[in-house]
């Protein structure tokens, strides 16, 4: 479980940091930089000894990697293919489920009003695990920064591609609503457009009375997938990847 600042966890705080090199599997020349990582601002002193700034440039270096990853496996994808599938891999919901997989919900370091929730929220998880790119590029450079997302990130980019083609969002979808609310997604026919051999549909989904960004696709079903990968992201606090213009 997360630790509040300061705790009895952290007077042994050498075997606290060494389990947690244990879970990313990077051990740190400077264990400073690994504890700032897992500071939440809740927990911190002041707002720069937390893992704010680090993850400022961790999000950067992220992004970076994950470019340079897609441009080199897919060299006959366009750029807006190379876009929406950068998107969803860089998201926050990402980030957050390479958090929850690595279990960091054990080492955040948080105050006492976070310390009694009963769950760590989505975007502590993310941002936690920007952060600890960020520290894992201070503290070992370029390589091991890349090492590390790489090593979490290649079943997310075929999870991305596979919904970018062929699908899974209208699924992931209807599991959100059945979940949460108990309810089926529906799919609105919103506009469209170009004559009849070519029409496109712009299409909203909607849960009970929340309609989402639509989007546009070449044929119902694929503006059905653009309009649930919009939904998804909205309610993971992500912008849709999908204009709706």
């Amino acid at each position: 479980m997360a630790v509040e600042e300061p705790s009895p966890l952290l007077a042994d705080e050498s075997t606290f940091l060494e389990r947690c090199e244990g879970r990313i599997a990077y051990v740190f020349r400077d264990k400073a930089l690994l504890r700032s990582a897992l500071t939440h601002a809740s927990g911190a002193v002041t707002r720069l000894v937390s893992n704010e700034r680090l993850e400022f440039l961790g999000d950067a270096i992220f992004g970076a990697v994950v470019c340079e990853l897609l441009y080199h496996r897919f060299p006959t994808y366009l750029e807006g293919d190379l876009t929406k599938i950068k998107s969803i891999v860089v998201s926050r919901r990402t980030c957050t489920r390479i958090s929850r997989a690595l279990g960091m919900e054990e080492f955040l370091i948080l105050g006492k009003g976070m310390i009694t929730s009963p769950s760590v929220p989505p975007s502590v998880l993310a941002d936690v695990f920007e952060s600890l790119v960020a520290s894992i590029y201070l503290d070992g450079g370029t390589q091991a920064a890349r090492e590390f997302i790489e090593r979490h990130v290649e079943a997310e980019i075929d999870q991305a591609v596979e919904g970018e083609h062929g699908g899974n969002f209208k699924s992931l979808l209807q599991q959100h609503a059945q979940r949460d609310h108990g309810t089926t997604p529906t799919y609105q026919l919103v506009d469209e457009k170009g004559p009849d051999h070519s029409k496109c549909f712009k299409i909203a989904a909607q849960i009970g009375r929340n309609r989402y960004t639509p989007a546009w696709g070449r044929n119902k079903k694929e503006a059905e997938q653009h309009a649930a990968n919009n939904a998804m992201s909205e309610i993971n606090g992500d912008p849709p990847p999908f204009p709706a213009e």
